[in-house]
């Protein structure tokens, strides 16, 4: 077993995957980070390990100042709380499927240490196949299924990608912790994949006299749900997923009247003209299992019926 990685207990379901996300530079929408986390609070999952967080994190670079430095949170004097960096490995499921959730922080040193070490615990716990999370700004609609961009690690898996209605990256530039581990992945012939959602955020800068210069989505429950119809459906996994389906709702219609209210006090910004104009460049793909087929079908017919 590799040092840097602790666990203290391996689970031994029938099928193990796992969800893997990082408080990370591509993480907006908070998908990377806030996804993982609501599945751990939802699900109740308990702490089964932890990547040790020696040697991978700098305390501070001249000029940053808050960028990389741990928070302290002091009373009179006394330390109330230390944030440090975390890499958890959580773990929710019964004698036929389980479901490992790790949610860590992006490493800034050793980094070829963080994939041998996060792949020793996909290993140890025999993890069938790991789904890692990212998120990415773009003015994309808010009330359209989100776009999801897939990444894989072994050519076999296109294919099978290709069902869930995702996007094959073509992105040159700076890689991500999510697209890094694609490479040791393929090294240990590990089924790795990587979905990145697509979040909303409009550019209103084009009139310098208002001091609003964007609007984005900072929870994006929209891209979790899709994102989580995709796995739950590819794991199998039973969980529901009504909670989330009635965020994403509120979320559009909050930017609903988030837009409303910008169009009366703001009419100079023509936020609605810019809306209608990101949405027609916009072609809609969704993810439709064929379960969920049947119920919308359903749903349609009893109310004709009514």
């Amino acid at each position: 077993m590799n040092d840097r990685v602790d666990l203290r207990t391996i689970p031994h379901p029938e099928e193990l995957y796992m969800i893997a996300g990082w408080h990370q530079w591509a993480d907006a929408g908070a998908i990377s980070s806030g996804l993982p986390q609501y599945i751990i609070n939802h699900l109740e999952a308990t702490k089964i390990g932890e990547i040790k967080p020696d040697g991978f994190y700098l305390f501070q670079i001249p000029g940053t100042h808050h960028l990389l430095r741990p928070e302290i949170k002091l009373e009179q004097g006394y330390r109330q709380t230390l944030q440090t960096r975390k890499n958890e490995l959580f773990y929710v499921g019964n004698a036929q499927k389980g479901l490992i959730i790790f949610l860590g922080d992006e490493p800034h040193l050793a980094v070829d240490e963080y994939a041998k070490a996060f792949f020793d615990a996909v290993e140890a716990l025999s993890v069938k196949r790991v789904a890692a999370l990212g998120g990415v700004y773009g003015p994309v609609p808010y009330d359209k299924d989100r776009e999801i961009a897939c990444v894989y690690s072994q050519p076999h898996l296109k294919e099978e990608m290709s069902e869930y209605v995702v996007r094959f990256s073509d992105y040159e530039g700076g890689a991500t912790i999510g697209s890094y581990l694609l490479d040791e992945a393929e090294k240990r012939g590990l089924e790795y994949i990587a979905f990145y959602g697509f979040v909303p955020a409009y550019d209103l800068s084009q009139n310098q006299s208002i001091p609003l210069q964007s609007l984005r989505i900072e929870n994006d429950f929209k891209a979790w749900y899709d994102i989580m119809r995709r796995l739950s459906h590819m794991f199998g996994l039973e969980y529901s997923l009504s909670d989330l389906d009635e965020r994403s709702d509120e979320l559009i219609n909050s930017m609903s009247a988030k837009i409303d209210e910008l169009e009366q006090k703001l009419p100079q910004l023509n936020v609605k003209a810019y809306i209608e104009e990101v949405t027609g460049d916009f072609t809609e793909t969704s993810f439709m299992p064929l379960g969920d087929v049947w119920k919308r079908e359903l749903g349609d017919l009893f109310e004709d019926l009514e």
